[in-house]
């Protein structure tokens, strides 16, 4: 697991990856900005009519006391938006994912493993399927998990081992796609589900790295597909016709 990582990383700087390494990062970092405007613009509209509310309901004198406190307001909920969109980036590098898996899949089999049969392409529908809903069962868990952050940081655990499950899952499923029916991939992944979440774990670690975390599809896969090869093998192609 720590070569099939190590092989994950080292491609990472290859020229082949480069192209969509900026392709990934570029669309990670254009949904996570259109995320955070939206969230902020509700902020915004939800602080505004509170305010306007309560000086109605407790008088003008109450309008330099509550703009002081929605200030304050304002601050923490500035921190509060940075924070949920570290709490969003593995739904957000899922979706990415999706769209980039099979290039990256494709330059990792070419490159350690020309000799056997390649993987061909998830439908683009499927993948998005599939991404989709791991993003938004990612979404779920982690609002599950907020509460659990004011319980001596046990948020961040029970957030980074849904991380290390949710994104193992997404990750092994998709390079398994490439030679197996969807079932056979997911009945697969549930045989070695504690192999697969163990190298989840790693891939949990890569996207809580600010900035680095754009590039999650990138090892997530890669790491994926060396998994895939030492855990079910590459099926040929013509088997699935």
């Amino acid at each position: 697991m720590l070569d099939a990582a190590a092989k994950a990383l080292s491609q990472m700087a290859s020229p082949p990856f480069r192209t969509v390494l900026l392709k990934s990062m570029g669309l990670a970092a254009v949904l996570l900005i259109v995320v955070g405007i939206a969230l902020h613009r509700l902020i915004a509209w939800l602080a505004g009519g509170g305010e306007a509310w309560l000086e109605g309901t407790i008088g003008p004198s109450a309008h330099l006391p509550l703009a002081i406190l929605f200030w304050i307001l304002a601050i923490v909920a500035a921190l509060g938006l940075f924070v949920g969109i570290i709490f969003l980036m593995p739904a957000v590098t899922a979706l990415v994912a999706g769209l980039f898996g099979d290039d990256i899949a494709e330059q990792v089999e070419r490159t350690y493993y020309p000799d056997e049969a390649p993987g061909r392409a998830v439908p683009i529908g499927r993948a998005m399927i599939e991404a989709t809903k791991i993003a938004l069962l990612s979404v779920l868990v982690y609002l599950c998990a907020v509460p659990f952050l004011f319980v001596a940081g046990f948020g961040a655990v029970v957030f980074f081992v849904a991380t290390a499950y949710l994104q193992g899952r997404q990750y092994f499923e998709l390079a398994a796609m490439r030679f197996h029916p969807p079932a056979d991939a997911k009945a697969l992944r549930k045989r070695h589900q504690g192999t697969v979440f163990t190298a989840g774990l790693m891939i949990a670690a890569f996207v809580s790295i600010p900035i680095v975390n754009l590039a999650t599809p990138l090892f997530g896969t890669a790491l994926m597909v060396h998994m895939h090869k030492r855990l079910g093998g590459s099926r040929a192609i013509e088997q699935r016709r």
